[in-house]
């Protein structure tokens, strides 16, 4: 069943204090601290969307009872692109789901093709990539990056990346729910 903006907002509101895998943010944190960083990189509406609504899917994992602690110690791949995938459908349109349900590829595609990535990944972020499927063939990256929307999901990556600093301002939920409003499918 695809989610409103209120329910979405739900989500946020009462598990959005989770602590972020293995970083000093919460998982509300996170997903701001996502969104200001594509906001203030002059993304539009659908990719900041994107980007706040990129981890979703821990949110709904957590509502399952299958959060708890840092999956990827555990060893375990939560695969939570593809989570809020069908919740996201119908509501919002394809360049978006598609940086959200891509944002791990790009991590692999980063790790092959950018030099220093890899090695600048937090701890949590190198065990969950082993988890993912490892770096990138030189086939692999050609054929993801060709894919309509990757370099979206790269940008949304990148931010990602580093939207894990504690104590860091950003605008509220209800901004970005705002700006979401916008790229809702009629």
């Amino acid at each position: 069943m695809p989610l409103s903006l209120s329910d979405i907002a739900t989500l946020f509101e009462r598990h959005g204090g989770s602590q972020y895998s293995g970083e000093p943010v919460t998982q509300l944190e996170h997903a701001l601290q996502t969104a200001w960083l594509a906001e203030q990189a002059g993304a539009d509406d659908e990719l900041v969307t994107a980007a706040l609504l990129h981890d979703l899917g821990h949110l709904l994992a957590d509502v399952q009872g299958k959060l708890g602690d840092t999956p990827s110690l555990r060893g375990i791949d939560d695969l939570h692109q593809f989570i809020a995938v069908p919740f996201l459908r119908g509501v919002f349109g394809s360049r978006l789901i598609d940086a959200v349900q891509w944002h791990v590829d790009a991590k692999r595609y980063l790790c092959a093709t950018r030099p220093g990535y890899l090695e600048a990944l937090s701890a949590d972020s190198k065990r969950s990539l082993v988890l993912q499927g490892g770096v990138f063939s030189a086939d692999e990256a050609a054929a993801f990056i060709a894919r309509p929307h990757a370099q979206d999901a790269v940008r949304l990556r990148l931010w990602d990346d580093l939207a894990k600093e504690a104590a860091l301002a950003t605008p509220p939920l209800a901004h970005y729910l705002a700006r979401a409003e916008r790229c809702l499918q009629a």
